[in-house]
C-alpha cells in the first residue's frame, strides 16, 4: 500500500492518479484544512473517471511536521512518495520554510525507520544541485556548494535532502528525484500555473535566464518507475529539456494565442520590480509575484544533464512544448466555462 504526502499538491495529484489507475492502494496524508477537491480537479483533466478513482482515495489527515501523526498513518504502509512541501521566496516565510521542508522531512525519514517502510521516494529540487562553480551539465555528482545567492528555499530543500541521505546511511531504502520547473494544468494560483495566468493576461516581459522543465505527469510515472525497479540510494535529475525563459513564454502565449514578450527585464528592472511589488502586498496583504531572493534565478541560465534517468526509463519524456498546449488548453477550456 502506498502513502503519499503532499496528495493536494501538485507531484502528490498526479502521482495519486498513475497510482490508482495501476489499480495500486493509495492513502493521502492531509492537513485538516487541505482542499482534497483540488486533487478530484486535476484527475479530471486526464480521464473520465476521475470521481470513481477519487473515491478510492483513503484521505487521513496528519502533518509532516507532527511525527507521530506519520507514524500512525504508516500502519499496513509498503512505500512512501513524500511530496510534501513549501515553496516560497518571500523572506517573511523564512520560518515555515525551514520548518516543513527540512524538520517535515526528518519526521517522514524518522517514522520509515521506525516502521520499517519498504520504499521512500522523495521529492526534492534541482535547487539542491547548487553549485556556482558549475553552471553547465549539472547532474546527479553536483553537490551543494554554499553561495550568497542561494535562496531560502534551495536551503530548506537540501536540508530535506540531507535527511533523506541520512536516513539511507541507516538502512532505509530510499530514491531520490529532483525535478525541473514543473508544467501542470490547474493550480493556476502557484507554480506554473500562475505563470500560464499571468501570460493569459498579457505579459510583456522575459529575462535571459533558463532552466530545465519537464511535465508534472512524468515526474509521477518517474518516481513509480524508480520504486518499482528498487533504485535505492541514488538521485535522478528530472528534466525533459533545457530552455531560456522566453523560449517557455513564447510558447505559452502561442498556446494561449497571445503575442509574445518582446521586452527584455534586466537586473536593474527586476530589482525595481521586487520593490514595486513588495509595496504594492503591503497594501493588499497578496503574496509578491517577485522577489529579491527570486531574481537570481531569473536571470540565471543553468544546464541540466537527465541522461540517467532517461536511460533508466523505459518510455519517452513528453516535449514540453507538447504539454504546455495541452496544460493551456485546459486553462482556456476553464475560462470558457466561467464565461459560459
Amino acid at each position: 500500500m502506498n502513502l503519499i504526502t503532499g496528495a493536494t499538491g501538485i507531484v502528490g495529484a498526479h502521482l495519486a492518479l498513475q497510482l490508482l489507475q495501476q489499480n495500486q492502494s493509495v492513502v493521502a496524508l492531509k492537513r485538516s484544512n487541505s482542499d482534497i477537491q483540488k486533487t478530484k480537479k486535476l484527475f479530471s483533466y486526464y480521464t473520465a473517471d476521475y470521481e470513481v478513482l477519487f473515491q478510492k482515495i483513503k484521505w487521513v489527515d496528519g502533518d509532516v511536521c507532527d511525527v507521530y501523526s506519520i507514524i500512525e498513518a504508516l500502519e499496513g504502509i509498503s512505500t512512501v512518495f513524500h511530496c510534501a512541501g513549501f515553496v516560497s521566496f518571500n523572506k517573511k516565510q523564512y520560518e515555515q520554510l525551514f520548518k516543513i521542508n527540512g524538520e517535515g522531512t526528518a519526521n517522514v525519514v524518522n517514522a520509515c525507520l521506525e516502521k520499517n517502510v519498504g520504499a521512500l521516494c522523495h521529492v526534492s529540487s534541482i535547487a539542491t544541485l547548487q553549485n556556482p562553480d558549475i553552471t553547465h551539465c549539472i547532474d546527479e555528482s553536483v553537490f551543494w556548494k554554499s553561495s550568497p545567492q542561494a535562496s531560502n528555499y534551495a536551503i530548506s530543500k537540501y536540508n530535506a535532502e540531507r535527511e533523506v541521505w541520512r536516513g539511507i546511511e541507516e538502512g532505509l531504502n530510499a530514491v531520490i528525484v529532483n525535478p525541473g520547473a514543473i508544467i501542470t494544468p490547474g493550480f493556476w494560483e502557484q507554480s506554473s500555473g500562475k505563470i500560464i495566468q499571468t501570460c493569459y493576461k498579457g505579459n510583456l516581459f522575459y529575462t535571459n535566464g533558463g532552466t530545465g522543465y519537464i511535465a508534472a505527469s512524468d515526474v509521477a510515472k518517474c518516481m513509480i518507475h524508480l520504486v518499482k525497479e528498487k533504485q535505492f540510494g541514488k538521485r535522478f535529475v528530472l528534466v525533459e529539456g533545457n530552455y531560456s525563459y522566453q523560449e517557455i513564454l513564447t510558447q505559452i502565449h502561442a498556446a494561449l494565442s497571445k503575442k509574445p514578450p518582446f521586452i527584455k527585464a534586466n537586473k536593474q528592472l527586476l530589482i525595481l520590480a521586487a520593490w514595486l511589488e513588495k509595496i504594492r502586498c503591503f497594501f493588499t496583504q497578496k503574496e509578491p509575484l517577485i522577489t529579491q531572493q527570486l531574481i537570481p534565478a531569473l536571470i540565471e541560465k543553468n544546464i541540466y544533464n537527465s541522461e540517467k534517468i532517461k536511460q533508466t526509463i523505459p518510455f519517452k519524456l513528453m516535449p514540453i512544448e507538447q504539454y504546455i498546449k495541452f496544460v493551456s488548453q485546459v486553462f482556456l477550456d476553464e475560462q470558457l466555462s466561467k464565461k459560459g
